[in-house]
């Protein structure tokens, strides 16, 4: 057993109970990873490219990387993250775009993360429909779970979050995120003992997002209470334990449309 296997052993096992409890990948696929060059997007290549192995389905693995344009992004950062994807034997697709020129010089948006998303994502469907893939893979983490939830409750008033797998009709892709169970710390761990070349990210709005806000108030909520980073996780993950209100009645005794 190589290296690679024995550090990712713990994410490798939870991405596959992941991948199993919502049939995440099946036979044939043609799974392509979203490499931002980020820690959770490295992890979950590296995690895939071993699982491949004895995956009990067959499944192709490719990775594609948006270049967001930024003018202070390092070259040298990207040519190490592109040698070891190369090392991985896994095919990298770069998609150079404008999107930040876009969002902070064209339109100066002032809270640019939702639009941001949304053409990385479009960007990232492009270059799928393009190479053949059928299925997106993103490395959001059992705390990305978590703090996007609590994003939807405080900041929107919905319990929602994201889903396991989402088919996206105008594209016809289906997006997977099969490290939902796996816990950011341990990510952290492998990454640094296999001496990932995680990207630095030069996105002006890096660590001062609502989401970041969040990741600290999960912070210190774990620190208070322990163990309530898994019981909201069990929440999320296990709707049979929800009891929210029914919907509201009319007078006529009909359900109340929103």
């Amino acid at each position: 057993m190589d290296e690679k296997s024995v550090v990712m052993r713990k994410i490798i096992g939870c991405m596959r109970k992941a991948i199993d409890d919502y049939a995440m990948i099946r036979e044939g696929d043609r799974v392509a990873v979203g490499l931002s060059g980020g820690k959770d997007s490295l992890a979950l290549l590296t995690a895939l490219s071993v699982y491949r192995r004895f995956s009990p389905v067959k499944f192709d693995l490719t990775a594609i990387n948006v270049d967001m344009g930024f003018k202070d992004s390092s070259e040298e950062e990207r040519e190490a993250l592109l040698k070891y994807v190369e090392e991985l034997g896994v095919p990298c697709y770069v998609e150079k775009t404008d999107i930040a020129e876009i969002i902070f010089d064209v339109r100066k948006e002032s809270n640019p993360c939702s639009l941001c998303s949304k053409m990385r994502r479009g960007a990232l469907n492009s270059k799928c429909a393009e190479t053949g893939a059928n299925k997106l893979a993103l490395g959001h983490n059992a705390e990305d779970l978590i703090e996007t939830f609590l994003l939807s409750l405080v900041y929107e008033g919905r319990l929602s979050t994201f889903q396991p797998v989402s088919y996206m009709s105008r594209s016809g892709i289906t997006l997977i995120r099969p490290l939902i169970y796996v816990n950011e710390c341990d990510i952290r761990s492998a990454v640094k003992r296999l001496s990932m070349p995680v990207l630095h990210n030069p996105c002006p709005m890096d660590h001062t997002s609502r989401r970041e806000y969040m990741k600290e108030l999960c912070g210190q909520l774990t620190r208070d209470v322990p163990f309530a980073k898994d019981r909201i996780l069990g929440a999320l993950t296990h709707p049979e334990r929800n009891n929210l209100f029914p919907p509201r009645v009319t007078r006529e005794g009909n359900d109340e449309e929103e």
